[in-house]
């Protein structure tokens, strides 16, 4: 169980660790105490911005530093097994960004992983632990709009990126899929669970990747979810969901929304919106506070982020992928669920 502040360890120094850490910087309870990569200037230089005792020029250093609570992982998405596994097996407690693993396999190696070694384990999938997206969740749960029937979510970027952008390369899980699609998928999967039946059809680069994809997820219940990802076209990250008795919409930004709309039968809309006190909408704070509040409380797990969640969102997102015929370099083919 940690106690006091918590310290923080930063595995990798792109634009998503440089986010996080200034959201860090801000919560009295946590530290940064030291930060790798594998080019040891860009350690330093991270390390000297956000105020960290050490900095490593390998990702083996930082693993071993006992005094380190909690790693932040936030390589790109092909590297998170490799990085994870290797905090993990040196006994460090993990938070790793999100897409979990490039595929199921590697996020149930890692889990395997933390169990073995009792070390907690969390993927950062922010949205989770938004305050609004937590207060959607609970009217849903609460029956707000009845039976859900249909999820909507979109989530596009205009680009163009050229080919050897992080999201057009193969070798680094490149695609719109895993690194902008993940977010649809996990807020259906928030509210549905693990569909029964997962269609999709993409348009695929020269490289192989995934230039947008759109996805039909189905549910024995009769529920429906109509998912689009783009990095050929910005969208307006809007979502909804239709039940039975009402609807709720989320006007853009649905992963970190200002605010939502319910429509209950025979009611005026509600607006709820974010409150002022929780800071801006784009900040990682709040997986942060999760999951220091899940160290203090000796947890190997968090109920916002649970792994078999995790797990689920990635069974989908390989069955999408063998739907659209996007593979990486070295991979088994994965096994389609649905």
């Amino acid at each position: 169980m940690v106690e006091q502040k918590v310290r923080w360890g930063i595995l990798a120094t792109g634009g998503i660790a440089a986010a996080f850490a200034a959201d860090l910087v801000d919560l009295p309870d946590a530290e940064i105490t030291a930060v790798a990569s594998r080019r040891p200037e860009s350690a330093e230089a991270f390390a000297e911005r956000f105020g960290a005792a050490r900095a490593y020029g390998d990702w083996e250093s930082l693993a071993a530093d006992a005094d380190i609570d909690v790693v932040y992982v936030a390589t790109p998405h092909a590297a998170h097994r490799a990085a994870a596994g290797l905090c993990l097996e040196a006994g460090r407690n993990v938070l790793c960004e999100k897409p979990f693993t490039l595929n199921v396999r590697e996020t149930e190696e890692l889990v395997a992983l933390a169990r073995e070694h009792d070390r907690f384990l969390m993927e950062a999938m922010w949205m989770y632990c938004n305050p609004l997206v937590r207060r959607l969740k609970a009217l849903v749960d609460d029956g707000a709009v009845g039976e859900v029937r249909t999820v909507q979510a979109d989530f596009g970027l205009a680009g163009p990126f050229p080919p050897a952008h992080r999201l057009r390369d193969p070798a680094l899980g490149g695609g719109a899929l895993l690194d902008l699609g993940v977010y649809p998928v996990s807020f259906a999967q928030l509210l549905l669970g693990e569909p029964d039946a997962v269609a999709g059809s993409a348009l695929l680069s020269p490289e192989g990747v995934d230039l947008q994809t759109g996805a039909v997820l189905s549910w024995e219940s009769g529920a429906m979810a109509a998912l689009h990802c783009s990095i050929v076209g910005g969208t307006g990250g809007t979502a909804s969901v239709t039940g039975s008795r009402g609807r709720i919409d989320v006007p853009s930004g649905f992963f970190h929304p200002e605010r939502f709309v319910l429509h209950r039968d025979g009611r005026d809309p509600e607006e709820f919106a974010a409150d002022p006190g929780d800071g801006p909408r784009s900040t990682l704070r709040h997986e942060a506070v999760e999951v220091m509040r899940a160290l203090r409380a000796g947890e190997e797990e968090s109920p916002l982020v649970p792994l078999e969640g995790s797990l689920a969102v990635m069974r989908t997102l390989d069955a999408l992928r063998e739907r659209i015929g996007v593979r990486y370099p070295g991979e088994v083919v994965p096994v389609a669920v649905g």
